[in-house]
């Protein structure tokens, strides 16, 4: 039985190696939305080729507590398109919610009713969304095309960067900011769309696909790479700041070696914060990259942090919360029925995941016990949840909105 487990994981990595290569940019072959399909899968969960041929049994007990939780309040919901590829995150502004889908609309409801209140259909494929700030309305395609509209819905400007946008573009001081698949980063004037500068960063042979976004504060950007590298560049011009190593690669075999920061970096006012799937979690200081601490972590949802603790969404379904100052081991919830979390949201004394079975949990910031759970329509959640002035908003892949209230 070993050595027929051990034939299937080998059997796994060579076709997920061959399928990187036959896609590779220097490759002839042909994109086709089949293999895209593909790809993106890989990126939200590459590590099942490592662990599919584990069986997966929750005990009596887990299963028990699952269904006794409190139901979360439900606020409202609503519905736009399917999401077969692309995944999105609701964005509250200015009391109203904002939602983008891959079939190229993008709808406002109301944040206190789920009153539909303008939609916007377009001919575009939208790939990422939404970003908001500073009256824009932001959202990426699949063409590279960056659409910015006002809070009315009028278009304002629509700007092209060099490849697909799988992440929400940024604005801050009058800057957008949007990463391409690519890699490149650009930052774009956000009165009429125009390039002001583009960073391009080294990239390995083999890297995956993912929806990996910047991070703006204090008048910087703040993003990681494959191969376990995150930089800190000038908002105003992309000149370089720092450059550190969150994780080294490691292993024999290129898919051991992928160390990829597939998630947004956490800013506080001293430390910036990222972590690697197959790597480590560290954080650095902001002004200068020096590493505070680091520690073993896989994580390929994400971390945030508040002004005690950094909550990782880890691999395997666990959500783990680390000390801020020193990185110690403060708690670890991994009984949440489901091996594919989301990475968490912070709202008040409350960390809020989602799962791929379209269920919604909220646990106690200094513990992790589990205080409510929700379920939505079944399918997979696949981002962060939207925070809400009394709550939370998910975007299911079948397009379900869902609004729950945190005022229990």
């Amino acid at each position: 039985m070993a050595a027929s487990l051990n034939f299937t994981k080998r059997w796994l990595q060579f076709f997920f190696w061959s399928l990187f290569v036959a896609l590779s940019p220097g490759c002839s072959s042909t994109i086709n939305p089949f293999d895209m399909r593909i790809i993106e899968n890989l990126s939200t969960g590459i590590s099942d080729m490592f662990v599919s041929d584990e069986v997966i049994v929750y005990d009596k007990e887990e299963l028990a507590a699952l269904k006794a939780a409190d139901k979360i309040p439900a606020k409202w919901k609503n519905k736009v398109s399917e999401n077969e590829i692309a995944s999105f995150y609701p964005v509250y502004e200015s009391g109203m919610v904002y939602i983008a889908d891959e079939g190229g609309k993008l709808t406002k409801y109301d944040a206190a009713t789920g009153k539909q209140l303008w939609q916007i259909k377009t001919k575009s494929k939208f790939s990422a969304g939404v970003g908001s700030g500073e009256g824009l309305i932001l959202v990426g395609t699949s063409k590279g095309e960056v659409l910015a509209y006002n809070e009315s819905g009028h278009m304002l400007w629509q700007s092209t960067v060099t490849s697909e946008i799988l992440s929400p573009p940024q604005v801050q001081n009058n800057i957008v900011v949007v990463r391409a698949v690519d890699g490149r980063i650009f930052g774009l004037d956000a009165i009429d769309g125009k390039r002001k500068w583009i960073y391009q960063g080294a990239t390995p042979p083999l890297t995956v696909r993912s929806t990996a976004g910047i991070t703006l504060a204090h008048g910087a950007v703040f993003a990681g790479f494959p191969g376990g590298k995150m930089i800190a560049m000038s908002l105003f011009n992309g000149n370089i700041g720092w450059e550190v190593t969150v994780s080294q690669p490691r292993g024999v075999t290129e898919l051991e070696r992928m160390t990829d920061i597939t998630s947004s970096p956490v800013v506080n006012n001293r430390f910036v914060c990222a972590v690697a799937y197959q790597g480590r979690l560290a954080c650095f200081a902001i002004n200068d990259g020096t590493q505070i601490w680091s520690r073993e972590s896989s994580s390929s949802a994400g971390l945030v942090m508040d002004n005690d603790y950094v909550y990782v969404t880890e691999e395997k379904g666990v959500v783990a919360a680390y000390d801020l100052l020193s990185g110690a081991s403060m708690w670890k919830q991994s009984r949440l029925g489901s091996k594919k979390l989301t990475k968490p949201t912070i709202k008040d004394q409350y960390i809020v995941v989602s799962d791929d079975q379209g269920f919604v949990n909220i646990l106690r910031n200094y513990d992790g016990t589990l205080v409510a759970r929700s379920a939505t329509d079944g399918s997979m959640i696949h981002n962060a949840a939207g925070l809400l002035p009394d709550g939370v908003v998910v975007q299911t892949a079948k397009g379900g909105i869902y609004a729950f209230s945190t005022q229990f």
